[in-house]
């Protein structure tokens, strides 16, 4: 199963991201793929906001990861200029992987075979401007009852 949205602005983008927040749980892995610009990190921050977060959500490009303080710690990853899988090693990754806080990885395509079974997959496209239609693919039993939880929760969306 999976699901597709469609939003029409960045505000959209981020109120479906405070309803995705409603579902997250200490160590919860979303893994976001979509072209650069596609809305990746504006989806972020709305999932920071619904957690809590109260710094400003950037994308961390130069640093690779910024960690955010709120309900639970948001472990934010952003792949876009990893080289290789070795630098990716080198992170300590799997303390944010099997952690106490919800791990969010931009271009995560780079590290496939690092994924856990259980995560979420975010594809995010874009047509225009400000139409996205983002599509979530569960991996794993965890995400199935959450992409359920999801679809009623959009079922009911103001």
């Amino acid at each position: 199963m999976n699901l597709n949205i469609i939003t029409e602005s960045p505000e959209e983008t981020k109120k479906l991201g405070k309803r995705i927040s409603k579902l997250i749980i200490p160590g919860d892995l979303i893994a976001f793929y979509g072209e650069l610009g596609a809305g990746k990190t504006c989806l972020i921050q709305g999932i920071s906001q619904g957690l809590e977060v109260q710094d400003y959500v950037t994308s961390p490009s130069f640093t690779i990861i910024n960690e955010y303080t709120g309900k639970i710690p948001v472990y934010h990853f952003d792949l876009f200029r990893l080289n290789s899988s070795e630098e990716f090693l080198d992170l300590g990754y799997e303390e944010y992987f099997y952690g106490e806080g919800l791990t969010a990885i931009e271009w995560a395509e780079k590290i496939e075979d690092f994924l856990p079974n259980n995560h979420l997959k975010i594809n995010i496209k874009f047509s225009n401007y400000d139409k996205r239609t983002i599509s979530f693919f569960p991996q794993g039993d965890r995400f199935e009852i959450f992409l359920k939880e999801l679809i009623k929760i959009e079922n009911f969306r103001d």
